[in-house]
């Protein structure tokens, strides 16, 4: 069930994947932080991925160029 709500782009659920694979903290330890706590972890992690998007699209970008001249 988990997997599915990951892989269908659940908030909650990438957000505990995320705290689990990359701030090594279970679920229920994120759960239990106090709510500020929990909302500045969501932020930092949206920031923290967007930045990885943007990274992407830039490799991306400068690959395609390669490939045209």
């Amino acid at each position: 069930m988990k997997q599915k709500l990951i892989c269908e782009g659940d908030g909650e659920a990438n957000i505990a994947y995320y705290c689990l694979h990359e701030l090594h903290l279970t679920p229920s330890a994120f759960y239990a932080l106090p709510r500020r706590e929990r909302a500045f972890i969501i932020a930092a992690i949206d920031i923290r991925v967007e930045g990885e998007k943007k990274k992407q699209k830039e490799i991306e970008r400068k690959q395609r160029r390669g490939r045209h001249h």
